[in-house]
């Protein structure tokens, strides 16, 4: 009779050693982290690169924010916030205050985060709890595929207590910031 062999331990998977966001700042400028990188929830990825369509709804949506902001809010295309121990690159944020009131650090919130998911939906979707944690007001992604907006309002914890997706033919209108609407057939429009 064949002896019968005591199972073995699972081999244990190594230990990630989260970074912080000062962690990262300092590694980056010794050049020992690549640029085109985001740190997500301690954890350095890779920033997937743009498709036209990417880069088309990104300056659509540019062009809209800076007709429609009211003085004392800017917007930033894919410039860091610091949101804990994360320091996601939202491709478009609406941010309170001057230019020159980030000098020194980088914003900690904003009022609009605009994601534009054409291949990158669940990457996407992983910053929300990132974002409802620094307390953006309102975050949209864009679904560029399906040509949808799903917008995440109204921070609690780590979630956004209200979601709702916007389609074809509809318009969609910020909380966050008063005077932007969204014509989606429009935004989309080839």
């Amino acid at each position: 009779m064949p002896a019968i062999e005591a199972p073995q331990p699972a081999s244990p998977s190594p230990p990630v050693w989260p970074l912080g966001v000062k962690a990262y700042h300092a590694l980056g400028e010794l050049g020992l982290i690549p640029e085109k990188t985001e740190l997500l929830y301690g954890q350095v990825f890779h920033k997937m690169p743009k498709s036209p369509l990417h880069r088309l709804l990104l300056m659509r949506l540019l062009e809209l924010l800076q007709h429609c902001l009211p003085p004392g809010l800017h917007v930033q295309p894919e410039q860091p916030l610091v949101c804990g121990d994360s320091e996601p690159e939202p491709d478009l944020s609406v941010i309170r205050g001057s230019i020159n009131d980030y000098r020194a650090e980088h914003p900690q919130t904003a009022e609009l985060v605009i994601e534009i998911c054409v291949s990158s939906h669940d990457y996407d979707r992983a910053k929300l709890r990132a974002y409802a944690s620094a307390g953006v007001k309102e975050c949209w992604l864009v679904l560029a595929p399906e040509k949808l907006i799903e917008v995440h309002r109204q921070p609690q914890g780590e979630h956004f207590v209200e979601h709702a997706v916007h389609g074809p033919g509809g318009t969609l209108t910020s909380a966050a910031v008063a005077d932007l609407t969204v014509g989606l057939d429009r935004l989309f429009a080839p």
